[in-house]
């Protein structure tokens, strides 16, 4: 039985009790039956706000496994707790083989981590404003993956 129905009940308990009319007790008896009809309603409707959100975070949370996946590259369906510093899972994301070189955008300041591929383009637009970049690659613009 829902809030609502037993309200609902106890109101046609008192309904059926035969009261003297306009007695400080049955005023008292309505007035807190009111008052439990409004709360239980508030509470139904509460209940179903809740499971709304508890189906949206659900929906959110696989969204979010999902967004995981493709970032992380990984190709199983194991979780992938760690910072991908390790080789505790089968991601991609740690290739410290490739090196990866740093250019400012001489327009808007913006710094841009370029990888050997994108190296011999010459054609490398800044992803903040669109200038084209021009990168003169010398042996301190390395780092090591990071």
């Amino acid at each position: 039985m829902t809030l609502t129905e037993k309200t609902a009940y106890i109101k046609g308990l008192m309904e059926g009790i035969d009261f003297k009319a306009d007695t400080p007790e049955k005023k008292i008896l309505a007035a807190v039956i009111d008052l439990l009809d409004d709360l239980s309603i508030a509470v139904s409707e509460a209940e179903e706000d809740i499971e709304y959100l508890n189906d949206y975070v659900e929906e959110l949370d696989s969204d979010l496994g999902d967004v995981e996946r493709d970032i992380y590259e990984c190709d199983d369906d194991d979780d992938c707790d760690c910072d991908c510093d390790c080789d505790c899972c089968d991601c991609d994301c740690d290739d410290d083989d490739e090196d990866y070189y740093e250019a400012v955008c001489p327009k808007c300041g913006e710094i841009i981590y370029l990888d050997n591929d994108l190296i011999e383009c010459d054609d490398i637009l800044c992803p903040e404003c669109g200038e084209k970049l021009i990168c003169e690659l010398g042996e301190d613009d390395e780092t090591d993956g990071e």
